[in-house]
């Protein structure tokens, strides 16, 4: 229960505390208000609309949503163990100054004081006497919890009622910030350096998305200047995914991190669509690591030996390169392991310092210039066009997919002849602007475009779900952090594609990020034990080595399977009676059942969301966000999601509806934890084997 300190009356102290809320609430009107007032006034043009820009992203951290508090915690430092100085200080999501001195009334969660507010304990109380807790609601301060760090016992899991209050908080909307419940094996990731690669493999309600969101927060306070150059990208497995965690950067004062999905990322690159799939067995060969090579060797493979001189014709001079000298040059080159359009560049360059060297050795005296005009002419020009040609990726790539002799050369002793009729079996098409492209297609082209010119390079790159992704795929999302750091994301239960790689370590590999430090977080905050502890029958089929998660809730939560002879009307029922709690409700069903699933609601008069696709309204009475606390998701979409309440419909359905048994079975893991309070299951069909046991 929340205790009030020993000094302080306890009305006193929520109402000393309630006021600091206010002082702070007005401290951070006056930080806006001053920032509005200030004007931008560059050297020039350019650099005036950069310092508008700044402002307006200043502007934008320093809003203030009402319904959000300021501080969540208080630290009471004291010297006596060691601290500078006898001082209170309050953690919240941003820093606030007060007017007095610019004294800080709250300082952000990821300053080097705020530090012991997530990992001090009575072992090591960091120098702090006392933490406190707020418990609030609508942004009000409703109550607060002190933890006495050097003579109270050390308690286990998260002893604080305020913190397990807010951890099994209803959701309601898209995914919201975790500041204020970051427990000490999660602040050590998100605060682990930018010099640093990190993956978690984190089983469902360990926070795993939530703890990669704030390591992107956390270095992009501590590494400001570099981060706001070389930039920040979230990369996540859907649209709808993006949507749902796309709230929780900017509440915590963050807008300068990108986000896309690996479709999104590889379409921007190529300048191409994904407009088709394709059967998994042609997908998986295309996300072979292998292909790679294939790809290296088609490009580099149009680069020719000379067979004849280069002549140069100036005034009444013909100057001459000899074939032998410029395969001389290409090879040089080659060695260099440059990009191939950068030796495109390089060997123009390098033919006209021969031509230069052989007029010097003639008395002339060329130079700098000469030599650039040299290789800008029309007769070097054309032999380096013939001898190594320019090149499109995409028209590259269509070729490897369209003729078999290219291929079979670029292939040879990588793939056998029935993997490449596998590979061209689809046949895309003609052009790449009305070819239809596949997800696997791009990440080809990507490839062949990062071969002809290097990828540019970000400073971080967050990979959430990363356990789904090709080779080819990881290559492509690596290669945005080939010079910078990443924080990957997933859990190797939850691999659904055929095309997934089995291990972190090869995950990693192709990332080019071999030496990243894994981590398994088990500790679930948000899934029920009981709704977590039926899941995990199934790991000992799908992820063997992985340790089995638990739930440290005290409340279990609520697990029913429900056997009828009519799934739909069941389905029916189950939403009807959840809709009678608080919280969110998604009715998770195989993709192929959305029809039938979607009818059975209307028919029944109950409103609510596609996802994807937005509202279905049916005449019912009350009001509208209230009417659309329900969701139906394709269990293809439900990944990376979660719900107050979940109506899972026909397990068996689900399985059955994937590939393999595997890539099934791990479908319904993932469809298994996505409640937060309730998970009903209703079934006409047996479950599986493994749920069954």
């Amino acid at each position: 229960m929340p205790t009030a300190p020993a000094d302080h009356p306890p009305d006193t102290a929520l109402a000393t505390e309630q006021e600091h809320l206010r002082e702070s609430r007005s401290a951070l009107g006056r930080m806006r208000a001053a920032t509005a007032g200030l004007t931008a006034h560059g050297a020039d043009r350019i650099a005036t609309e950069k310092l508008k820009e700044v402002l307006h992203r200043r502007m934008l951290s320093l809003q203030d949503d009402p319904t959000v508090p300021l501080f969540f915690g208080r630290l009471d430092y004291d010297r006596d163990l060691g601290a500078e100085h006898d001082e209170t200080l309050y953690v919240g999501r941003r820093h606030i100054t007060g007017e007095a001195g610019g004294e800080p009334l709250v300082i952000d969660w990821r300053a080097g004081m705020a530090l012991p507010f997530y990992r001090a304990r009575p072992a090591d109380p960091m120098h702090v006497r006392r933490r406190r807790r707020f418990g609030f609601s609508h942004g009000s301060l409703t109550a607060y919890e002190d933890e006495d760090l050097v003579d109270a016992p050390a308690a286990e899991g998260p002893g604080s009622t305020i913190l397990q209050a807010e951890i099994e908080r209803p959701r309601t909307g898209p995914m919201r910030d975790i500041v204020a419940t970051i427990q000490p094996e999660q602040d050590v990731i998100v605060r682990a350096g930018l010099d640093q690669s990190v993956c978690v493999q984190g089983a469902p309600g360990t926070g795993k998305t939530a703890v990669g969101l704030h390591r992107a927060a956390y270095l992009l306070y501590a590494h400001r200047e570099q981060l706001s150059r070389s930039g920040v990208l979230v990369v996540g497995p859907n649209a709808s995914f993006l949507s749902y965690i796309g709230d929780v950067l900017p509440a915590l004062g963050e807008i300068d991190a990108a986000q896309a999905t690996v479709e999104s990322l590889l379409a921007d690159a190529t300048g191409l669509e994904v407009r088709a799939t394709e059967p998994a067995v042609r997908a998986r060969l295309k996300g072979d690591a292998r292909l790679a090579e294939v790809v290296r060797r088609a490009v580099w493979g149009h680069v020719t030996p000379a067979t004849q001189t280069l002549v140069l014709p100036r005034g009444i001079h013909q100057w001459r390169v000899p074939a032998y000298v410029v395969d001389e040059v290409v090879a040089e080159l080659r060695d260099r392991a440059v990009r191939y359009e950068a030796g495109r560049t390089m060997l123009a360059q390098r033919l006209a310092h021969r031509v230069l060297l052989r007029m010097e050795a003639a008395g002339d005296s060329p130079d700098d210039r000469v030599q650039a005009a040299v290789a800008r002419s029309r007769e070097v020009r054309a032999y380096v066009g013939a001898l190594w040609p320019a090149l499109d990726p995409g028209r590259l790539v269509l070729r490897l997919l369209t003729d078999a002799a290219f291929l079979a050369t670029a292939a040879e002793g990588i793939l056998d002849a029935d993997e490449q009729r596998e590979l061209q079996a689809g046949r895309p098409g003609k052009t790449p602007r009305s070819a239809r492209w596949t997800l696997a297609d791009l990440a080809l082209v990507d490839e062949a475009n990062d071969v002809l010119n290097r990828t540019p390079s970000l400073g971080h790159v967050v990979l959430d779900e990363a356990q789904d992704l090709s080779p080819m795929m990881l290559r492509a999302v690596g290669r945005r952090a080939s010079t910078g750091s990443m924080t990957v994301l997933g859990d190797l239960a939850q691999a659904t594609t055929p095309w997934s790689v089995g291990s972190w370590e090869e995950s990693l590999d192709h990332l080019g990020q071999p030496g990243a430090v894994v981590t398994e977080l088990v500790e679930g905050f948000r899934v029920p034990g009981q709704v977590i502890d039926y899941a995990a029958r199934l790991l000992p089929v799908i992820a063997p080595t992985l340790t089995p998660p638990y739930s440290v809730r005290r409340s279990a939560g609520e697990l029913d399977l429900r056997r009828t002879g009519d799934p739909l009307d069941g389905t029916v029922a189950a939403v009807r009676e959840v809709l009678g709690r608080a919280g969110t409700v998604g009715v998770v069903v195989a993709d192929l059942q959305v029809g039938d699933v979607a009818a059975a609601l209307g028919a029944a008069g109950v409103a609510y969301d596609l996802l994807g696709e937005g509202p279905r309204d049916f005449d019912v009475d009350g009001d509208v966000a209230e009417r659309r606390r329900v969701e139906l998701v394709p269990a293809s979409l439900v990944k990376g999601l979660e719900f107050d309440h979940v109506v899972l419909l026909e397990p068996a359905h689900l399985v059955d509806g994937e590939a393999d048994e595997l890539t099934g079975l791990r479908r319904l893991y993932v469809c298994l934890t996505r409640a937060v309070t309730t998970l009903v299951v209703v079934h006409a069909a047996d479950l599986p084997l493994a749920l069954a046991a």
